[in-house]
This record gives structure tokens, sequence and C-alpha cells, in this order.
């Protein structure tokens, strides 16, 4: 155990200095992101911190080639709190390339600083790394620095990364447990027909007794999986690719989306995320002054359902003439009437932008609802049809035997 001193910024960007009892300085980041502070400085007590850098890293961004959502979550919120706590864009830049655990982002960022300090903007600086900040992100750093309020809309691009990543764990939290459950079913499945079914074979075939007819099913389905495997697999890989290649095509990809919109069970969900993203976005660029063209320009570029993507294309020509936003949505008879209501209340008071971002809220909440009713029904009906199976081959079975021990010996 050792004393440090520490200088650190709470999330309200105050900035705060005092002393800690640790085994090492990560033991000290540790205490100090646990309390809701971000580390500027640590050294050991008593010695003057001079300023020139970081001898630690952070451990809350995680390590890797790929730089993930909640890396630029955790990035875009630090840099906000920083410029936020008075310390100059540089200095933030230069203390999160130093926090950064994640190598390439720990690049990227040391990049930016430098071309910062070559005089180019924040923005010109990011849309350098365009594969990691998308023209959403550029943009509102571009409108924040055109009004003076970076820190601003920074925190709002938190925001709205936060929410969006939200989202996608709460959907792939909810699909672990039938991806299991199909697994191991699939694969229950697959063992009783190669491997318990052939067991029980020879013997039946060595009394020559005619075996029910669920018994030959299940065995002549067992012999075709042992012997042409390899077609199945390669049926099935053609059947993929031939897929992929017509979703490839623009009518193939359009006629594939348009049917997601509308499918059973799932056609509701996909709905409600696409017009949640699409509020959530354009909600938070009108709010950090980007213009509603441009707004509407990015949106079309992150929304990947055709469908929509096609209807946008259009309202935002109507919006180019001035025939304001809700009348062209509702035109093109793709957005639920409580959106486009919400939409035209935004505009006749003005509030565009927080009416887009109640959508937004409201649409969460309902993909929230949708994914929870979806999965209460798709768990029960997947025990069911791998009950029904298995069941079905183990009575087979059953019956096969009950009819070798009827014969006469």
């Amino acid at each position: 155990m050792g004393a440090f001193a520490y200088r650190a910024t709470t999330r309200e960007g105050r900035i705060v200095d005092g002393t800690i009892e640790a085994t090492g300085k990560a033991g000290v980041i540790a205490q100090l992101r646990s309390q809701g502070y971000i580390p500027l400085s640590i050294e050991p007590a008593g010695t003057a911190a001079k300023g020139k850098g970081f001898a630690f890293s952070m451990p809350s961004l995680r390590r890797g080639k790929r730089v993930r959502g909640h890396d630029l979550m955790l990035f875009t919120r630090e840099l906000a709190t920083l410029l936020r706590a008075g310390l100059p864009l540089d200095r933030s830049l230069q203390s999160l390339a130093a926090l950064t655990e994640n190598p390439t982002l720990k690049d990227i960022v040391g990049d930016v600083l430098a071309k910062v300090q070559q005089g180019k903007s924040l923005s010109e600086a990011l849309a350098e790394h365009g594969a990691v900040f998308p023209p959403l992100y550029v943009n509102m750093v571009r409108a924040g620095e055109a009004g003076g309020v970076v820190e601003s809309v920074l925190e709002r691009l938190a925001e709205y990364l936060e929410s969006s990543e939200k989202t996608r764990d709460e959907i792939r939290s909810a699909m672990v447990y039938p991806t299991i459950l199909g697994l191991v079913g699939a694969g229950t499945i697959v063992i009783l027909l190669t491997y318990v079914l052939p067991k029980f074979t020879s013997t039946f075939t060595e009394f020559g007794v005619v075996m029910p007819t669920s018994t030959r099913l299940v065995m002549a389905m067992s012999d075709a999986i042992q012997a042409y495997w390899w077609a199945f697999l390669a049926v099935s890989a053609a059947v993929a690719v031939a897929f992929r290649q017509w979703r490839a095509t623009p009518a193939g990809r359009f006629r594939w989306d348009g049917w997601m919109l509308t499918a059973p069970l799932l056609g509701d969900l996909i709905s409600k995320l696409q017009i949640a993203r699409l509020a959530r976005t354009l909600g938070t660029m009108i709010k950090s002054g980007v213009p509603l063209l441009q707004s509407l320009e990015i949106v079309r570029a992150i929304i990947a359902n055709t469908v929509i993507n096609k209807a946008l294309t259009v309202v935002q020509k109507d919006v180019s003439e001035g025939k304001g936003l809700a009348g062209p949505l509702e035109r093109t008879g793709v957005f639920p009437q409580l959106a486009l209501q919400m939409v035209a209340v935004g505009e006749d008071t003005g509030r565009l932008d927080e009416m887009l971002l109640v959508v937004s809220e409201h649409y969460d909440r309902e993909v929230s609802n949708a994914v929870n009713r979806l999965m209460s029904l798709m768990e029960p009906a997947m025990l069911v049809i791998m009950g029904v199976v298995a069941g079905f081959i183990v009575i087979s079975m059953m019956a096969a035997v009950f009819s070798v021990n009827t014969l006469e010996f």
C-alpha cells in the first residue's frame, strides 16, 4: 500500500485533488472510477505532477483492434467532461490518448491531436477517420464548433451512442438464451439420429421384425444424414449463397426489406427499431444545430432498410421545396401515425428536435417490450418443437423395442 496524489474531474466538470491509499496506480484508478471521477494525473504522494502525460491507462476502454460503440461512447463522454472542466482541447485529447487502452483508438486519438495542433479544427481531424467517426458524429461536432458549444454537442453524442448501444445490448442479451436453446436442441437431435439410433438399427435388423412406420421413417432419416451429410451441407451452402446474391441486387434487397417490415412477429419489432433510430438521430442532430436537410441526408446514410431509405429520399425532396416534415413523412405511408402526430406538434410549436427525441424514447420502450414479448413466445415454442421432435424419435424407437419383445422365440 502507498499514498498517491491525484487530480481528477467530476462528471459535472469540477476539478478535484486529493490523496488515496492504494496498492498501485491501477488501484487508484479503480477507486476514482467507482466515485465517478475521471483521472487527470496520478503521482506518488510528495511528487509534483509535471503535466507531461500519464504513466497509467484507463481500464474502462476495452482492448482490441476494433473501435467498438462502447469505446467510442466512453471517449465522447470523457472528452465532453474534460472540455467542460475547462481543459484546452489539445490537453484533453492528450489525456484521453494516454488513458485509452484500445490500441486502435489510442492511435486515432493521437493522430487527431496532431492534426489539431497543426491548426485543423476538431471536426476536420475527426473526418479523416471516417471508419470510426461517422458523418453523424463529424457533422454534429462541426455544428458545435460553429455555435461554440462543442462540449454540449459531445454530451448529446454520448447520450445518443449510449442509447443506441443499450438497445443493441438488450436485443443481443434477449437472443442469448433462445440461441443456446436452439443449438443444444439441434445438437441433441443430431446425436440421437447419428449415434444413438444406429446402435439399435443392427439389433432390429438381426431379428428381421417388421418395424412400425414411425420407426422406419426415423431410421431412414438417420441413414440419410449419415450417408449424405455432405449433400445437406452443400445444398444449404448453395441456398445461402443464392439468397445472398439475390438480396445483393437492388430489387431483391428492396423486396426483402419490405417483407421484413411486414413479417409476422418480427415486422413490428424491426419497424419500431428503425423508427426509433431515425427519430433519435434526426432529433439529436437538429438539437445540435445541424440543418434539417443535411440531417436528413445523414439519416438516410445510416438507415439500412431500403424501403424507409427510399421514403426518406422523397421526404428530403419535399422538405427542400418548403413542404415541411410531417406532411411528406405521412405521404410515404411508411411511418406510424403516433410518430407523425408528434412530429406535426413539434413543427407547430417550434420544438421539432424535442418531439423527435420523445418519439425515439417512446419507440425504444416499444422495442424493449416487443423483444420481451417475442422472447416469451419464442422460448416455449422452441421447447415444444424440440420436445416433439425428440419425443417422436424416442417413441419410435420404443415402439420398435416393443415389436421385438412380441416376437415368439
